[in-house]
């Protein structure tokens, strides 16, 4: 027994010095050949390597980013977009690697911050369309061009940036584009919406008359004489009779009329042949008195021989506009 127990003591005493001489583990290495957005951090462990990318890559992620859209230079503090490298993360992602490899960072940010940007940018750069138009003179229609828009593609410029931040290996320099945005009323379309056009000239008493935004013809008028002046404006037709009556106003000068309505077509009403309504009690009327052509002769109404405003009345219809000056 005493024999064993000396052999055991024997054994751990030679086994004391082998313990106390096993080499601690080492630390495992990034596989050579790796790189972390285009910077070699083979050979190093994942501290080390953390280390490396906040010095050196770091700066590199906090630089500006100049964003280019129609010939200007918007530039954005990528503090303003929550942009943060994660070194430690980063490094870990160069542990997992399979040689060879260029790394992508781990970098953070916030989406809607970068939406935010874009929409503010989108207000910059965007050029609303014009719509083509149309100046009515009394003797000619003056037409103006239309001219398209612009508006940022959105969605292309902040994928283009996110993808800026997470490659900060590539130049900090985004370009962004324009959709072309066009109007709502064009040159051809002009011609559909002014079909017919008439202008009154109160000065020169003539009424001229336009279709498809071309001079057509022009007739002889009388207008309201003073007191009574025909009112100035751009109007419409709004409505039209065949042989209207005639609601007398209760007015002095409409004598023993006033407040009566007379008959359409009868003899001793006024308004002859065709009645064309531009605005209240104003319209375009025959008259049985074509000596007053030429004059400022109605109570405000526009006068025209009886076969001009019947040839009138057919061409013209609901909705035209009249310009009278």
């Amino acid at each position: 027994m005493q024999h064993v127990l000396i052999a055991a003591l024997a054994v751990a005493v030679l086994a004391t010095p082998v313990a106390a001489q096993t080499p601690p583990t080492e630390p495992e290495r990034i596989a050579i050949g790796v790189q972390v957005a285009g910077l070699d951090v083979g050979g190093l462990t994942v501290g080390e390597a953390a280390r490396l990318l906040r010095t050196d890559l770091a700066p590199r992620v906090r630089e500006a980013i100049d964003v280019r859209v129609a010939r200007r230079t918007f530039r954005v503090d990528p503090r303003r977009l929550g942009v943060r490298l994660d070194p430690g993360a980063s490094a870990r992602r160069a542990l997992r690697a399979v040689v060879p490899a260029n790394v992508a960072p781990l970098i953070r940010l916030r989406r809607p911050a970068v939406r935010a940007f874009v929409l503010d940018l989108r207000e910059r750069v965007a050029v609303a369309p014009r719509d083509a138009t149309l100046r009515i003179t009394l003797r000619r229609l003056v037409r103006r061009r239309s001219y398209s828009g612009r508006r940022l593609r959105e969605r292309q410029l902040l994928l283009r940036i996110v993808k800026v931040v997470r490659e900060p290996q590539r130049p900090r320099v985004v370009r962004g584009t324009r959709r072309r945005v066009e109007a709502d009323v064009k040159w051809r379309d002009l011609e559909r919406l002014y079909p017919t056009v008439v202008t009154v000239d109160r000065g020169g008493f003539r009424l001229r008359l336009f279709k498809r935004l071309r001079y057509d013809r022009s007739y002889p008028i009388a207008v309201g004489a003073a007191g009574y002046d025909t009112p100035a404006g751009l109007f419409s037709i709004i409505s039209k009779q065949v042989d209207p009556a005639w609601h007398a106003p209760n007015r002095p000068w409409a004598g023993s009329y006033a407040g009566r309505t007379v008959p359409g077509g009868a003899p001793d009403n006024p308004l002859k042949a065709r009645w064309l309504g531009v605005t209240g009690a104003v319209g375009i009327h025959g008259t049985a008195e074509p000596w007053s052509l030429g004059t400022r002769a109605s109570h405000g109404c526009i006068r025209m021989l009886v076969e001009d405003v019947i040839d009138l009345y057919d061409r013209v219809p609901l909705g035209t506009p009249v310009l009278i000056r």
